[in-house]
């Protein structure tokens, strides 16, 4: 494992003290990886920054990436989104994110990640 991307619902697991994804951050963490958080998940996730501390906290840590929407990704979520024909541009986000850092995705929604990559490696929550 390179490290791990967490979509909206693995950054709810962890809003909520879910132990799986305390394991797998704290095992990343003895690693020395890299943690990617798409910004456009975490817009999802983050909802009352003064009462998820945990959410504040992961993104503040010098082991995490922010990953922002910029323009050259932007493109390869629309590009994505046309080769599935779908239309959830968070999701295409995480993918995009996780293929470029060859990381697993931590995720409560398998099915529509695997709908915009069936190769994508995911750890559900």
């Amino acid at each position: 494992m390179s490290g791990l991307t967490l979509d909206a619902g693995g950054l709810i697991a962890l809003d909520r003290n879910e132990r799986k994804v305390l394991v797998l951050l704290a095992e990343a963490a003895r690693r020395g990886q890299r943690v990617t958080v798409p910004a456009t998940a975490f817009a999802q996730a983050i909802r009352h920054p003064a009462r998820q501390a945990r959410l504040s906290r992961l993104a503040r840590q010098v082991s995490t990436d922010l990953a922002h929407l910029d323009g050259p990704d932007a493109t390869r979520v629309g590009v994505l989104l046309a080769q599935s024909r779908t239309a959830d541009i968070v999701d295409a986000h995480v993918v995009v994110c996780a293929r470029r850092a060859r990381q697993p995705v931590v995720t409560s929604d398998p099915r529509d990640l695997h709908r915009l990559d069936p190769s994508l490696q995911l750890i559900v929550v």
